[in-house]
């Protein structure tokens, strides 16, 4: 009784990451993502002269490359909530697997019945993309900040293309919030 309630709460979380990272990521990237942007070089590229880019890239890849500079300057202003960020990211990385190494083990050592292990590992799932989930505020407000200097940089003649490419940055950090064992079922 207990392993089918564990079940039962561990599927809702997952169930609302999953759609989460769908509407908030997936389905924005594929309705802007592929959209061709221009931009001026000269007021794209940071100061400290990054590897050269091209002036015209898709929204997509413009997104990336802003979500980038968006983490690079909040691992520079708070590296604190940077690297509490990148902890909860490796947290969703490590732990799905690893309780399902443990869980493994316990049920052929009989200790466990088999149940009980998917229920441990579909738990340790849940937990892993709720911590995802919640930890994505800070990202989110960091790209923020990167996409009001964008704006006052006019880095891109067209309001749409900038507006696009914003929307993609966002949507690729969504995109990457899930623990990578449901950002592989979740394609």
């Amino acid at each position: 009784m207990l392993p089918r309630f564990i079940l039962i709460l561990s599927a809702l979380p997952i169930a609302a990451a999953m759609a989460a990272r769908w509407w908030f990521g997936m389905r924005v990237l594929a309705e802007n993502g592929g959209r061709p942007c221009k931009c001026d070089l000269a007021r794209w590229v940071p100061e400290d002269g990054e590897a050269v880019q091209k002036a015209e890239e898709s929204a997509h890849e413009f997104g990336r490359q802003l979500r980038l500079k968006a983490l690079a300057e909040w691992q520079e202003t708070d590296p604190k909530a940077a690297k509490s960020r990148a902890s909860s990211k490796r947290f969703g990385t490590a732990v799905p697997p690893i309780s399902g190494i443990v869980a493994v083990m316990a049920v052929m050592v009989a200790k466990i019945p088999v149940m009980g292990a998917i229920a441990a590992i579909l738990a340790a799932t849940a937990l892993s993309a709720v911590v995802g989930i919640l930890s994505l505020t800070p990202e989110l407000a960091a790209i923020n900040r990167a996409a009001r200097k964008l704006r006052e940089a006019r880095s891109f003649p067209r309001r749409d293309d900038e507006e696009a490419v914003i929307r993609c940055a966002m949507a690729h950090a969504w995109k990457e919030t899930l623990p990578p064992i449901l950002a592989l079922i979740h394609r």
